[in-house]
Order: structure tokens, then C-alpha cells, then sequence
């Protein structure tokens, strides 16, 4: 079971996002506060459950979170912010979109930017210790996922669908083939040095 709080604040907000390592797609950040007396013994990081916990874990969060938000920040914004301040930003978006304000935040992770009065710790691996941090992480996840098959239809040569943007061999292969789309991010290593794409 992991734990419910890291402050003694009522209103305390987890956040962390998804997609960070991806060379297509957008990074998805979620904000969520939880009820004091929540429990869960399902919830833990997003990475170790399966696809299916996590989609039914979602519905039982967004059912009993106070509040929660996502936010996708896309492939024009995490060029021209780059990832690790792209992943801050769409953090901080959902956590300001929150409703009640949280009075204290943590954040999945050792990097963050202040937000002005509302006192934050981050915690790395955090989505393995608290309890708001891997719910925020199952909508994080679950959201981006959603949004990569959605975008799949339209490209389905790169089989988002299953890889949802990481870098897998199939992918790389497709962009090799195929050259890269609108939903690349150009600024990263799309493809290992033995390939080159003609542009």
C-alpha cells in the first residue's frame, strides 16, 4: 500500500507526466488531489500494472479525486521549451487548473519550478511511494495513450498504437521508410547514426 500524504497539508496535490522519452507525440502531464481517507491497493507507478488496471484504475480516480486535470503540451511547444521544461510546464498547468487549490504539492522527480505560494517537494520515484503521484501517473499515462491511438489512425505505418512514440526498433524502421511526420519531435534522435533520413 502506498502512502497517502507526505505533508500534514488537507489539500495536497500529486503530480507527473508521461511521454518524456517518446520521439512522436505529445508529453502528458496530470495533477490530482486525493481525499484524505483514500485507499487503494491497486495503485502503484503506472509502469507496473498493466494496461487494463490502469483504465480501470482511472475511472475509480476520476471518480473519487477532489479534483484532477491533464494537460498535453505538443511537439511545436517541447522544441521550443525543450522536454524537461515542456514536462515542468504541462505539470504546472494542470496543477494551477486544479480545483479546490491545493496547499501543498509534490512532484514525481527531481526537477521542478516553483509555483509562487504553494510550497512543493519533489520525490524521485515518487509514483512508487505516494499514493496521488501514481494516480497522477495512471491519467497521465492513460491520457496519452489515448491521444497516441487517436493520432495512430492517421498514421497507422508507425503502429503508435503499440509503441506510443517510443523510440522501438518497428519505429524507427518506419521512419526510416517513411520518413518523419507532424508528430515527430525533429529535435531528437529520431533515428540511430547507421541511418540517415532523406529529407
Amino acid at each position: 500500500m502506498l502512502l497517502q500524504n507526505y505533508s500534514q497539508s488537507l489539500l495536497e496535490a500529486g503530480t507527473d507526466e508521461a511521454g518524456r522519452g517518446c520521439i512522436a507525440g505529445p508529453v502528458t502531464a496530470a495533477a490530482v488531489i486525493l481525499p484524505q481517507d483514500f485507499l487503494n491497493e491497486e495503485i502503484n507507478d503506472s509502469k507496473k500494472i498493466t494496461s487494463k488496471i490502469r483504465y480501470k484504475l482511472r475511472e475509480i480516480i476520476e471518480e473519487k479525486a477532489l479534483t484532477y486535470k491533464v494537460t498535453h503540451l505538443h511537439e511545436d511547444t517541447i522544441e521550443e521549451l525543450n522536454i524537461l521544461h515542456a514536462s515542468i510546464k504541462a505539470m504546472t498547468l494542470s496543477v494551477e487548473a486544479l480545483d479546490p487549490k491545493p496547499e501543498f504539492l509534490i512532484i514525481d522527480g527531481n526537477r521542478f519550478t516553483p509555483i509562487p505560494s504553494l510550497p512543493h517537494q519533489c520525490i524521485v520515484k515518487g509514483d512508487m511511494k505516494y499514493l496521488s503521484l501514481a494516480a497522477a501517473s495512471i491519467l497521465a499515462k492513460t491520457y496519452r495513450d489515448d491521444y497516441m491511438d487517436m493520432i495512430h489512425k492517421e498514421f497507422p505505418m508507425y503502429n503508435w498504437k503499440k509503441n506510443k512514440g517510443y523510440p522501438t526498433k518497428e519505429h524507427r524502421e518506419a521512419i526510416a521508410k517513411y520518413g518523419p511526420c507532424k508528430y515527430h519531435r525533429m529535435s531528437f534522435k529520431l533515428l540511430p547514426d547507421q541511418l540517415k533520413l532523406e529529407l
